[in-house]
């Protein structure tokens, strides 16, 4: 009988705010608020979406922008947390990194920074009292002015040390011109910040590139393009990039048309190290868990292969060392425990 997926323990480095809400949660506060649920959000759950073409990621940041107007109060804000914090310690993760663009927010919270405040506050208790480690990845918008990215990566810059642990660039990456974003990522890193953007998901090789050439990236979130580039494979192989791959997310997307389509063991076998996460899983619905699960039926992953893959997870993570340090030993226990 394999060891039981929950109990090995992992980081997660790709999830998002407002993604990372329970259905149930969003049900409440949006009843609690007046605003009213499409079907897709409400009955018909989780949605059925596609982000290959325009209209199909038209439907999806529609989705995404009713369930982000529920975020209100401050009230919510630590709910949300709280819960993401104790859905991914039940996932078996011992550190997780949220990742927000503040900018969807701000309005009603006051602002950027006194948001961030709350936040980092938020977070803090969070993690706490799920028992796992956090940190907040504040994240620039393609689809803004990439002025509007100088003044986030300042802002995270700013608490750079103080709980925000990167600085990301998210939403369609069909849009925007990465050069554009160069400044940004220059404030952030210089600021110790890891550079944390999204390629490679709904574009081509080209754009994994762009983020390592250009943005000077630590960890690139998807990337599952580049497995159709030899040369680039070889590229992250070689400096030890890790990408940030989500299985149910690119098979909702229509990034993949399968879960056996994910190009994961591909990856992995070539030498690239690989991080597991759960993207949004208010709109795609599995958890952190359920991704390891397909590693493993899907793609038939040993629990050897399992353990290794959590390995991957913490080593690209911005955990502090002695958090690492715990968590890879606790993984070596789980792997040493008999199975069953």
């Amino acid at each position: 009988m394999p060891r039981p997926i929950a109990a090995l323990p992992k980081a997660h480095l790709h999830l998002h705010f407002t993604g990372s809400m329970r259905h149930a949660t969003l049900a409440e506060l949006a009843a609690g608020h007046g605003v009213h649920l499409p079907e897709a959000l409400a009955a018909d759950w989780p949605p059925q979406l596609s982000g290959a073409d325009e209209r199909g990621w038209f439907r999806f940041q529609r989705l995404y922008d009713i369930a982000r107007s529920v975020i209100r109060t401050e009230a919510d804000v630590r709910r949300l947390l709280a819960e993401a914090a104790a859905d991914d310690r039940a996932d078996g993760s011992g550190w997780l990194e949220l990742q927000i663009d503040l900018s969807g927010y701000a309005s009603k919270f006051g602002g950027l920074t006194p948001l961030l405040e709350l936040v980092l506050d938020a977070a803090s208790d969070a993690a706490r009292a799920a028992g796992i480690g956090m940190g907040i990845i504040v994240a620039a918008n393609r689809t803004r002015h990439p002025l509007d990215a100088r003044t986030m990566a300042r802002l995270a810059a700013g608490f750079a040390g103080r709980g925000v642990v990167g600085f990301g660039l998210s939403s369609d990456e069909r849009r925007g011109t990465t050069a554009d974003f160069v400044p940004a990522f220059r404030i952030a890193t210089r600021a110790g910040l890891l550079s944390v953007p999204h390629g490679g998901e709904l574009a081509g090789p080209e754009n994994v590139r762009a983020c390592l050439d250009q943005l000077r990236a630590d960890r690139i979130g998807h990337g599952v393009s580049a497995a159709s580039d030899p040369e680039l494979v070889g590229r992250l192989a070689t400096s030890g990039i890790t990408l940030e791959v989500c299985p149910t997310s690119n098979v909702s997307l229509g990034v993949a048309a399968a879960p056996r389509d994910v190009p994961l063991r591909q990856l992995i076998q070539a030498g690239i190290p690989v991080a597991l996460g759960a993207d949004d899983p208010l709109l795609f619905g599995p958890r952190l868990a359920a991704q390891y699960e397909l590693a493993r039926h899907v793609h038939g992953m040993t629990d050897e292969e399992l353990a290794e893959l959590a390995r991957m997870s913490v080593r690209g993570s911005a955990a502090p060392t002695d958090v690492q340090k715990r968590l890879l030993a606790d993984i070596d226990a789980w792997l040493a425990a008999p199975p069953g």
